[in-house]
């Protein structure tokens, strides 16, 4: 078995520009509260503009699916539809792009208007658990997963997202306990393993997650 750091090195030097990049594209909307996306060559599409609910609503979208396919929607819908389309209209463009909850989704994206406000608040603080503790409260349909990867989108570098991809490497390292269940505390324990690699190779855990998705699939996506 390769070593951690060995491998995560390997893949700073694959795709280090291709991070960088990313990292960018999340502070800016973190400042501007608005960004431009550019996926390629990892996704055929091109490059498109994102703000702060756009990127709320792709991470409900992206849960239990795939980054490709919420990166496909996020494009399709667009900054004015994700706040304007009717509940039939989101759920006929989800169906058709084959999520496999589009009714979920479609209400789920429905009911986060209603937040608008505390999400723009949200993503002008500083300390992403604080941040992250208000969203799982407060926003429906938001876990921890959800809540940090939305954080991690719009800038904030001091929270992990434990998907299937992260659980299973630091399962497959042996650096966590392997469980079928990702309960809070497991959550916690998986973000504190990733949090020892941060501070041994002086990354964040922005950077991190990029590189171990990037490992478990090849792309560096968001």
């Amino acid at each position: 078995m390769i070593p951690v750091k060995e491998e995560i090195e390997k893949a700073r030097k694959e795709v280090g520009n291709y991070v960088k990049q990313r990292l960018s594209e999340f502070k800016n909307l973190k400042k501007n509260h608005l960004t431009t996306f550019d996926f390629r060559p990892f996704v055929d599409i091109q490059p498109y503009q994102a703000d702060i609910f756009s990127e709320a609503c792709f991470c409900i979208l992206t849960a239990n699916s795939s980054a490709t396919l919420g990166i496909k929607l996020q494009k399709e819908i667009g900054i004015d539809g994700f706040r304007e389309y009717s509940y039939d209209e989101l759920f006929d463009i989800i169906r058709k792009k084959g999520h496999r909850f589009a009714a979920q989704r479609a209400d789920r994206i429905v009911r986060l208007r209603n937040q608008i406000n505390l999400l723009e608040e949200v993503a002008d603080m500083e300390d992403g658990k604080e941040a992250r503790e208000i969203l799982v409260r407060e926003v429906y349909g938001y876990g921890y997963k959800e809540a940090s990867h939305f954080l991690r989108n719009i800038g904030f570098d001091d929270v992990a997202i434990i998907d299937r991809h992260i659980s299973r490497y630091l399962f497959e390292k042996g650096l966590v306990k392997p469980r079928k269940t990702i309960t809070k505390k497991v959550y916690l324990e998986c973000e504190e393993a990733l949090q020892k690699i941060v501070d041994e190779m002086g990354l964040t855990q922005s950077e991190l997650d990029l590189y171990i998705f990037y490992l478990k699939t090849g792309k560096v996506l968001k």
